[in-house]
């Protein structure tokens, strides 16, 4: 009996790390307030999965951020706009943990970067420190919370990688969040496949009619189909102490009973994150802003969130049949929301058949593109787009209309526009936009010249349009005025901003010599700490020089006072 018990054990154990092989209790929360989240991993995002947890901070900056294992610091990097000031800590058991958005770090981190930016006379800076420079205990304080980067409000953005730097869910190494809610269903859609297919008498996407049930799950109304058929759906999950929308750990299908489907959002490359828009109904969603989830696998989609999938996911409904097809999602706790889908198989002729526009050009997708009229050309590489399609372009009067942005790319495409027709002194103030809003305002697109060529590249498609900057950067100080006394003071505080083409670069100097200003793109604000102790003379001469994306420069002077 004794025997017996010992093999049961083992069994289970293996079973359990098999189910689960990352370490467990070795990673700690890194704040010392309880987890609520308002960002889960893997869910959608613009273009990429969310790569970790976004863990909220009472709407507060500051809070102490701690080293989750002990490790070593392998890369810091700062910047204007993503991770903002973002900490790497490799760890001994081969993974490595991600701390973003940071208002700061801990002494003896900022001291190591401020001199290399000090050094390199920039704010953004990526380094890799040698083993050595920056050891780190485990529980170490390393950071301060903050808001910095793309952040859309104060919190910490936390992940844990493995040795391929891939994002892992934290999740999965015992990091839990009370969570006791089920994911909500939004929205349910069919999707016929062929051109024969049909679901409710039309051959085109259709909304289904949503039916929440007592018990908390969901139904459909009947709906009458023939053919190859695909679903999709949108949902969401809540945790206990939050309100946000976030997103669901997993979703499996199964038709008649088997299983036919399967996408598990526990880890991704980087490399594939932006083939979410393979996933999702891209051009429903940059029309009503709603991601519907497709829970079938279309062609040139590389992503290996799948498993389990039979025949694509697709469903084969046959005339004068019954049948079920039923969808169940869970969040990483377990919850589980069902859906099912009672189809009756009929066989009909009279359907709305799918529109599909016609015009002079027509894309194929694994095939090289090259698109030319008058002063305006396009090059598309091959594999720039999923499928074939009928693109719509043209150009008139330096504006090319090309297609609209209800297709995704996942390469760039390169737009050049020939402007020897303009006079010498305003070709410098040239550049490309895309028109955005229903106004066609002008939005600023990476621009290079080169002769008389201007060029963008770009993964969106739209309408594009030479635009002209003649005018530099607005320079407005914040909190002091020319020959104040500023000793008093912690901070230097500027705001520039550029209201067309947007900021390029930036150099502060006092005396002089450079100083290093912080930029928070968001708030357009320029921050000095004088805590450097880089500024020691009584009497300052500060010089800000401004530049922006077609080289319009505006300079700031001011004299200020200090002991």
């Amino acid at each position: 009996m004794k025997r017996t018990l010992i093999y049961f054990f083992i069994v289970f154990s293996q079973i359990l790390i098999a189910q689960n092989p990352y370490p467990q209790d070795y990673f700690k929360n890194p704040l010392d307030i309880p987890l609520v989240l308002s960002g889960t991993f893997a869910e959608l995002r613009s273009n990429h999965f969310h790569s970790g947890l976004d863990i909220k901070t009472q709407q507060k900056e500051g809070l102490k951020v701690y080293a989750a294992a002990q490790g070593r610091v392998s890369r810091i990097k700062i910047s204007h706009w993503g991770y903002g000031k973002a900490l790497y800590i490799s760890h001994p058991n081969g993974y490595t943990t991600v701390y973003a958005h940071l208002q700061k770090f801990a002494p003896k981190i900022e001291t190591y970067i401020k001199k290399l930016q000090y050094d390199k006379e920039s704010f953004e800076i990526e380094v890799f420190p040698e083993t050595a420079d920056l050891l780190i205990e485990a529980n170490e304080v390393v950071a301060y919370s903050g808001n910095t980067g793309g952040s859309g409000g104060p919190h910490l953005h936390f992940e844990i990688r493995d040795k391929s730097q891939r994002p892992i869910n934290p999740m999965l190494f015992g990091i839990t969040v009370k969570d006791t809610r089920p994911p909500t269903i939004l929205g349910v859609y069919a999707y016929p496949i062929e051109k024969t297919a049909h679901v409710n008498q039309t051959n085109e996407r259709s909304k289904l009619r949503l039916v929440p049930l007592e018990n908390g799950d969901y139904t459909v109304e009947n709906i009458k189909a023939y053919g190859k058929i695909g679903f999709g759906v949108v949902t969401y999950d809540r945790q206990d102490f939050a309100a946000n929308k976030n997103g669901v750990s997993k979703m499996q299908s199964f038709y008649n009973g088997s299983k036919n489907f399967e996408i598990d959002f526990k880890r991704f490359s980087f490399s594939e994150t932006k083939h979410l828009n393979r996933l999702i109904d891209y051009a429903y969603y940059k029309k009503h802003k709603s991601r519907i989830q497709k829970l079938f696998v279309q062609p040139n989609n590389p992503l290996s969130l799948y498993k389990d999938v039979d025949n694509k996911g697709h469903i084969i409904v046959e005339d004068s049949t019954s049948s079920v097809f039923k969808l169940r999602i869970s969040d990483y706790n377990g919850n589980e929301s069902w859906l099912t889908i009672p189809i009756k198989g009929i066989k009909t002729d009279s359907i709305k058949k799918r529109q599909e526009k016609i015009t002079e050009h027509f894309i194929y997708a694994d095939q090289p593109t090259h698109l030319e009229k008058d002063n305006i050309s396009v090059d598309i590489p091959k594999n720039t787009f999923y499928d074939s399609f009928f693109i719509d372009f043209d150009a008139e009067n330096d504006t090319l209309e090309l297609h609209d942005g209800s297709i995704p790319a996942q390469k760039y495409m390169t737009i050049n526009f020939d402007i020897s027709d303009y006079l010498q002194k305003d070709k410098d103030k040239l550049f490309i936009g895309r028109k955005t809003g229903y106004k066609g305002r002008l939005a600023y697109s990476s621009t290079t010249k080169k002769g008389n060529k201007l060029i963008t590249r770009t993964k969106t498609l739209g309408t594009y349009a030479l635009g002209t900057d003649v005018n530099g950067p607005k320079i407005t100080p914040v909190n002091f005025q020319d020959g104040k006394w500023l000793s008093k003071y912690r901070y230097l505080k500027i705001k520039i901003k550029d209201d067309l083409t947007g900021i390029k670069n930036y150099r502060a100097t006092v005396n002089g010599k450079w100083i290093l200003m912080e930029y928070d793109a968001k708030k357009n604000i320029l921050v000095h700490d004088f805590n450097d102790n880089v500024i020691t003379d009584t009497k300052n001469n500060l010089k800000l020089i401004v530049t922006d994306n077609v080289g319009n420069s505006t300079t700031f002077e001011a004299t200020f006072f200090r002991k």
